[in-house]
């Protein structure tokens, strides 16, 4: 299960499940740059084929990709596709090694070198982050939430800002990981503060591109050119580098995928979900999440800052 980096460090093998998406290509190519042993599964398989050229092991199922890896990372969309590539029918945790499994060496400790850890850094949120949790702890496998900050540029530039939560008796084996992959771990407690913590990040984020969506599009109303606004708010303390890059995006009508608009209405309405499951009235994140949702209907595949084209359909 382990193998050595190039200056001696011992390692794991770590399979990606979602290893030709947005996020989890980067991540499986940065952990294959860094001396890791890769085992990458994609759904299409052909997403991920150029992880063989950094010798990446391309797995037809999730079952083969966990097959021998120290550590399962899942990276993809929703809480189905995540259960579905760990609990169905080719799932990676009947072949990782826990307390209630029969292969490797067993011993007592779910986080010790002999047992397999499940590291689930999808946004699917609280309650799927809890039945995750449940899954792992019936098959006796260690589970960490570790959620990212990030979108496809600064997976690639190894600057994701990781959200580790779980046992602190798995931080030795999860931070070389985590530090091939991003620029910054922050431990956040126990496991779901980290998924919780992504929900509140995600609300600013979501906010920040449905509401700049909005200002360009009164600009642009009422007959002003929008750089005009960035103009006013640059080097401000209004300014924000996020609604730069994504302000950018929406005037020149560049909504190539780094974060796909259907994905952020779907953390939207995660967002929703956990506000009104603690009792919480969140108006602004309920609208953030309806305008979402209405632009995600027909431009769903394109970058998030494509929700501007719901305001100013006039773009198109």
């Amino acid at each position: 299960m382990a193998g050595r980096t190039e200056t001696g460090a011992v390692i794991e093998t770590v399979a990606v499940l979602g290893a030709g998406g947005i996020m989890g290509f980067p991540i499986a190519r940065n952990l294959a740059r860094a001396g890791f042993r890769v085992r990458a599964w994609n759904r299409t398989a052909s997403k991920a084929e150029p992880l063989k050229e950094d010798g990446a092991h391309i797995a037809g199922t999730p079952v083969e990709a966990a097959r021998g890896a120290g550590i399962v990372i899942t990276m993809l969309a929703d809480e189905d596709a995540v259960t579905a590539a760990m609990d169905g029918p080719d799932g990676a945790l009947s072949v990782m090694p826990g307390l209630n499994q029969q292969d490797g060496d067993r011993t007592e400790d779910p986080y010790g070198p002999h047992h397999a850890l499940w590291v689930q850094m999808s946004t699917i949120g609280e309650e799927a982050t809890r039945r995750c949790a449940e899954l792992a702890n019936g098959r006796g496998v260690g589970f960490v939430d570790a959620p990212v900050l990030g979108t496809r540029q600064p997976a690639e530039q190894r600057k994701l800002v990781i959200l580790e939560s779980g046992p602190e008796e798995a931080r030795p084996r999860v931070q070389p990981v985590f530090d091939a992959i991003g620029q910054k771990t922050i431990r956040a407690g126990e496991a779901g503060a980290g998924s919780r913590l992504k929900l509140v990040a995600n609300s600013w984020v979501l906010a920040v591109v449905a509401v700049g969506a909005e200002t360009i599009a009164l600009a642009e109303g009422l007959g002003l050119d929008p750089s005009l606004f960035f103009q006013a708010i640059e080097g401000g303390t209004l300014d924000l580098p996020y609604l730069q890059m994504k302000g950018k995006a929406m005037t020149e009508r560049d909504f190539e995928p780094a974060f796909a608009l259907k994905l952020a209405a779907k953390d939207a309405d995660l967002v929703r979900a956990a506000a009104r499951d603690h009792g919480l009235d969140l108006p602004v994140a309920d609208a953030v999440a309806e305008r979402l949702a209405a632009g995600a209907k027909e431009h769903g595949d394109l970058d998030c800052s494509a929700t501007y084209l719901t305001s100013a359909p006039q773009a198109r």
